[in-house]
């Protein structure tokens, strides 16, 4: 296998580069997009700027690191609990406490409802994934995280990724056998919100100790080797929580080619006050006197800050060398080993099992418009080609020439086997009237699932149901249910397909974070504007229209939405922010236009940045952007005469309105 030349790599920003990546990716991440892909986008965005692929301007708010944000739960964007019949195995409750049926959780914004209707409507069978199940390309080491309740637990496997090393989070006590079954040449012990001395707190299988694998401890990972090892951790006299200083007293790998004084990141009420037998100090700050340790006849490694967040500057380097340089692993984590390998497995499954039954091997996958069911379908096509068939409903709650911009990419220029189903008036008929959230939302799953059906019976015998499971949903599925998981249980029991219509399912994306998705996604041919496509609700502009859902009113919010993507990418900011986006609220407001007064609507502007949109910050969009969005909206959008600008933080409120 050929040495990568381009890492999977998490982007926090959006801030394109080509070639090899940057060294950091807060400054950089791959846009390559397909010539053909190019073509169909300059064709349908003939209005909106190229400067989406523009660097972010110098005070573009870029995404705010999780270490800044208080580890309290995400507010789910639907709290009436949704009825109706589900699949016989019963996993967790509703907001409400009602029962509610998940294979697992969908975390993607963009396509979560896509893919949960079709889950439970078409009764597809949780997916049985072997204990093993792991990337083909991982044959040269894995970097395990043990998850101790830290909120920075998967943000520690997105860095060891960026170094181009395949790691995976498992649960704080798995067993070192099942550790090193699984191929590991590290482990990573991650922080956690308890006391490493409270009753109950949580703590790993003692054979970890041994030696016969590196282990690095983060923060209350580093206590907790220190006190399971004959140490002594107590509240410290002063606690540390935010920037500090620490000071590197030796010579340690784990800190080679680094400075002795570093600015990190700390978050700790707890201190080691006294190291275990043969362990000796490599650090220190002002309120932890052991701010790193070391064991190195064990290669057990130990700090007190946290090197996964973006203000501990050298703390990607630190990772580097534990990862490559103590522990070895090689870097072999890249687009083009994964789409490889990736492709050879779905080819392989899709040929046995139509061998084995005598069929055509045929796949469908729901396009919603979102990268994840567009990556997933382009895997599954360079794997199976025409056997698999897209279905797009055109619900007809899409932004401007969205729909145009998929038909062009899948079906002109990759060649895909796409049925497009114009359902426009159906949807719109069935939203006469409503006005609450949760109902739209019940009402666009269960009419999509209809349709759904109604495309998917002329097809023929069907094996396969191509899902865009991404790797958080992975590891939801093998973790106790969480508010996370009960927010999109909400929005499974939507009824639909025969008990007997059941597919196999198809998750090519299983392994991947969600911004590995799209450098992926790149790396097959589309195009940047549908792989860097900011996240979009399943539900699309019903829930950004607060009230009744008419034509009209989604012309208006297609035009004011349009205007406030256009001015973001002439500024610069699409990548620097999560989600930009226009809201039509039930507000009319007096205004004056001309020499007349209008009572006309208000439209609302929300832009946040985010991590993983589990939690958000407003954008602080500079006051020119802001201007020129709302003097355009004004001035364009017939109906409206005043624009305001959301400034509410995720939690307590959410991203979107409904």
């Amino acid at each position: 296998m050929q040495q990568p030349t381009r890492g999977l790599t998490v982007r926090h920003d959006r801030k394109p580069t080509t070639g090899t990546l940057a060294t950091d990716t807060r400054e950089a991440t791959s846009s390559v997009a397909a010539k053909a892909g190019a073509d169909a986008t300059e064709a349908i965005e003939e209005h909106q700027h190229g400067a989406a692929d523009a660097p972010a301007a110098p005070d573009a708010s870029v995404a705010q690191d999780p270490a800044v944000v208080p580890d309290a739960p995400a507010a789910p964007d639907a709290v009436a609990a949704v009825t109706g019949a589900g699949p016989a195995a019963q996993r967790g409750k509703t907001v409400h406490g009602e029962a509610a049926n998940a294979g697992h959780r969908v975390l993607a914004p963009d396509d979560a409802e896509v893919e949960a209707y079709l889950e439970t409507a078409l009764n597809a069978p949780s997916p049985q994934r072997a204990a093993g199940d792991r990337p083909a390309t991982t044959d040269h080491g894995t970097v395990v995280v043990l998850d101790f309740g830290s909120q920075f637990a998967q943000l520690i496997a997105r860095r060891v990724r960026e170094l181009n090393v395949y790691s995976e989070l498992l649960p704080h006590d798995t067993p070192l056998a099942e550790i090193e079954r699984r191929g590991a040449t590290a482990i990573i012990l991650s922080g956690g919100p308890m006391s490493v001395y409270d009753v109950g707190a949580p703590k790993p299988d003692p054979a970890i100790w041994s030696g016969r694998l590196p282990v690095l401890g983060i923060c209350y990972g580093a206590q907790l080797m220190a006190l399971e090892l004959g140490g002594d951790v107590l509240p410290a006299a002063k606690r540390e929580y935010g920037p500090a200083t620490v000071s590197i007293t030796a010579d340690d790998p784990l800190f080679a080619g680094i400075d002795r004084e570093q600015p990190v990141w700390m978050s700790h009420g707890d201190s080691i006050t006294r190291l275990p037998a043969g362990f000796h100090s490599t650090a220190h700050s002002g309120s932890s006197p052991f701010a790193g340790l070391v064991d190195r006849a064990r290669n057990l490694y130990g700090i007190q800050f946290h090197p996964e967040v973006a203000h501990t500057p050298r703390g990607r380097d630190v990772l580097r060398n534990f990862v490559v340089g103590i522990a070895g692993s090689d870097a072999t984590w890249t687009p083009a080993n994964f789409i490889e390998s990736t492709v050879a497995e779905i080819r392989e499954r899709v040929d046995a099992h139509a061998r084995a039954v005598a069929s055509d091997g045929k796949v469908i996958c729901a396009l919603s418009g979102g990268v994840d069911s567009a990556v997933a379908a382009a895997l599954v096509h360079r794997a199976v080609g025409d056997r698999l068939t897209c279905i797009y409903v055109d619900h007809g709650l899409m932004r401007r020439k969205e729909s145009e911009l998929l038909r062009a990419t899948f079906e002109q220029h990759l060649g895909m086997r796409l049925v497009m189903v114009d359902a426009r008036e159906r949807f719109l008929a069935r939203l006469a009237g409503v006005i609450d959230p949760e109902g739209k939302r019940k009402i666009i799953g269960d009419e999509f699932i209809r349709v759904f059906e109604e495309e998917a019976t002329k097809l023929g015998q069907i094996d396969f149901l191509t899902q865009g499971t991404l790797y958080p949903d992975v590891i939801e599925s093998a973790t106790s249910e969480t508010k996370a998981a009960q927010k999109i249980k909400t929005h499974h029991n939507v009824g639909g397909l025969p008990a007997d219509l059941r597919f196999k399912l198809i998750e090519p994306l299983r392994y991947l974070f969600k911004d590995e998705v799209r450098l992926v996604g790149s790396e097959l041919g589309l195009p940047d504007a549908m792989v860097q496509r900011q996240p979009f609700p399943g539900p699309g502009l019903a829930i950004r229209i607060i009230g009744e859902v008419t034509a009209e009113r989604l012309d208006t919010l297609r035009d004011a939405d349009w205007i406030v993507i256009d001015e973001i990418k002439a500024a610069g900011l699409y990548r620097s922010v999560w989600q930009s986006f226009a809201i039509l609220t039930p507000v009319r407001s007096v205004g004056v236009m001309g020499d007349g007064r209008t009572y006309a609507n208000v439209v609302a502007i929300r832009a946040v940045t985010s991590e993983d949109g589990m939690t958000a910050d407003w954008a602080k969009l500079p006051y020119d952007v802001l201007g020129k969005i709302s003097s355009r909206i004004v001035n364009e959008v017939p109906g409206v005469n005043r624009v305001v600008y959301d400034i509410s933080s995720k939690p307590p409120a959410t991203i979107e309105w409904e």
